[in-house]
């Protein structure tokens, strides 16, 4: 069943006094907030920063190396060996590692970045793996992607990260992967953000996975697929904020069925719609979300139910909530 929304729209004078968004019979209203007048907002909870929400929480839940070992790697070449290895690890990134191509990461594996710490020119490839977390990186000048997750890899959290001007998918998930997460993210300075599900002629492998969380990530300026979907059915695209997206913000595409739910849109004309390119239609429904100097969206069909607990923030609050928060360097570690 179609859920009908109604969005209220905000011109430049964001300073009504009180913003009412009508959604699926619940009336959200409240005076401006920091969000919408642009002013300094206190940072949430370190708590409700760090703790994963999701479908990483599903299929058994997503640790990562867990309690084992920690290694501190310097270099491209100590980097390989600690991601390909097949045993249970906790990396920690240390400085700016310049490399090319796509290392392979092996299974129960987590991966974070110590203060600045920066991997350019390459990315990181989770391929038919599971168990994967990685956090708190910087990645540049990417040559394919900065994180490729694909071939039934399932329980990936890609969370806190900074991507910009990369040669392709910031963060690419594909080929029937399933039970991931991408939350806290920043990308600015870059085209295609966030893939999921790279062929119309994929369904075979695609269909019943996919199944990915996007919440909490900042879409600085970055043009689109924020994230372009296919097949996966229900994918959760909550609480990010999106500014200034020239190309468009979320595409259903190919059957998926995508929520789109308390996420705040600031001059994006073409904040949600069906079908992309030669990609027929999936569905869409959107909730309780914000759109300021930007088109209405389009939706269309139902979507599967979300089946984990969450709590979204309100959409009027998410702007000061993402950019005080989201990207590397944000959380402690």
């Amino acid at each position: 069943m179609r859920r009908n929304v109604r969005h209220v729209v905000l011109g430049s004078t964001a300073g009504a006094a009180a913003i009412a968004l009508v959604t699926a019979g619940i009336t959200m209203t409240g005076a401006a907030s920091a969000a919408e007048t642009g002013a300094a907002a206190p940072p949430s909870t370190l708590a409700a920063v760090t703790d994963l929400v999701g479908w990483a929480t599903q299929n058994g839940g997503t640790t990562g190396g867990g309690g084992a070992a920690t290694t501190t790697v310097t270099s491209a070449s100590a980097l390989t060996t600690a991601v390909g290895s097949s045993s249970a690890a906790v990396i920690r990134v240390s400085g700016t590692i310049s490399c090319s191509g796509m290392l392979r990461v092996r299974s129960n594996k987590t991966i974070i970045g110590n203060a600045g710490a920066t991997i350019v020119g390459c990315g990181l490839n989770v391929n038919g793996d599971r168990n994967v977390i990685i956090r708190n990186l910087t990645f540049r000048d990417w040559n394919d992607d900065a994180i490729n997750v694909q071939t039934s890899a399932t329980n990936i959290w890609v969370d806190h990260n900074t991507f910009s001007n990369g040669h392709d998918g910031a963060v690419d998930i594909k080929r029937g992967s399933d039970f991931i997460t991408v939350s806290w993210n920043r990308v600015f300075n870059h085209d295609k953000s966030m893939l999921l599900g790279h062929s119309d002629d994929n369904a075979a492998q695609d269909t019943g996975h996919l199944r990915v969380t996007y919440h909490h990530n900042w879409f600085d300026a970055s043009t689109q697929r924020h994230p372009r979907v296919r097949f996966g059915n229900p994918v959760h695209v909550y609480n990010n904020y999106y500014r200034n997206n020239s190309g468009y913000g979320v595409a259903s595409t190919e059957g998926a069925g995508v929520l789109v739910e308390n996420n705040s849109f600031e001059g994006v004309q073409d904040p949600f719609h069906l079908g992309e390119g030669d990609s027929g239609p999936g569905t869409l429904v959107a909730r309780g979300n914000l759109l300021v100097n930007s088109g209405a969206g389009q939706t269309g069909g139902s979507v599967k139910s979300i089946p984990y607990a969450y709590t979204a923030d309100a959409a009027s609050n998410v702007k000061s909530i993402v950019t005080g928060n989201a990207g590397a360097g944000r959380i402690s570690l």
